[in-house]
């Protein structure tokens, strides 16, 4: 019987397969372009632009360094790539992932390795860093809860926790056209990857 197929051609020409990846086949150029089109909050959210996952990936970097500013750039890295697999996977909002079961962790963790590898971090993160840059991600998440999402400040509070304020003031939710953000993540890319 004849296996369907499970890989996609990117942009940058390689096919990458989603179920068995390699390192090789990833480009950063492919996974910025990918983020950038990426919606968060299923794209319920106010602006003219949807606020991008690759939007979402810059802002967590800069709430982890804040909140860990002698963080090697290797973690701030893997802050900046925490989400990097939705590049071709997409992004799920938390319920439906639970509603998908362990099937989407297993292909989110396989994703992940290869692009940890592919840029030179170890293909696990350390159950330290990994808990750093979830506490980022979380601020991140109340933060476009509250300001672009129409949660109330109770509502995010209740679900992602209130964060330190001071966390919350480190950047503003920004909405721009897919392809400035797909730059200036490529752009905060490069400049990690020359001081590592």
């Amino acid at each position: 019987m004849k296996q369907p197929r499970a890989w996609q051609r990117m942009l940058s020409g390689r096919r990458l397969d989603l179920l068995d990846p390699t390192p090789m086949d990833i480009e950063i150029e492919d996974i910025a372009h990918g983020l950038a089109f990426v919606a968060r909050w299923n794209g319920q959210t106010r602006g003219d632009f949807a606020y991008s996952v690759a939007e979402h990936s810059l802002l967590v970097e800069q709430i982890f360094s804040a909140m860990n500013p002698k963080a090697p750039v290797k973690w701030q890295l893997a802050a900046l790539l925490h989400d990097a697999p939705e590049y071709v996977i997409g992004d799920m909002i938390s319920p439906v992932k639970a509603a998908v079961g362990p099937g989407y962790e297993t292909l989110d963790a396989r994703l992940m390795s290869a692009i940890h590898i592919r840029f030179g971090l170890p293909a696990q993160v350390p159950a330290t860093v990994k808990k750093q840059i979830k506490k980022a991600d979380t601020v991140s998440a109340w933060m476009e809860a509250i300001q672009i999402a129409g949660f109330t400040e109770a509502e995010a509070n209740k679900i992602f926790g209130k964060p330190d304020p001071k966390l919350a003031e480190v950047a503003k939710i920004r909405l721009r056209a897919p392809l400035d953000v797909r730059k200036d993540f490529t752009a905060r890319h490069s400049e990690l990857m020359s001081l590592l």
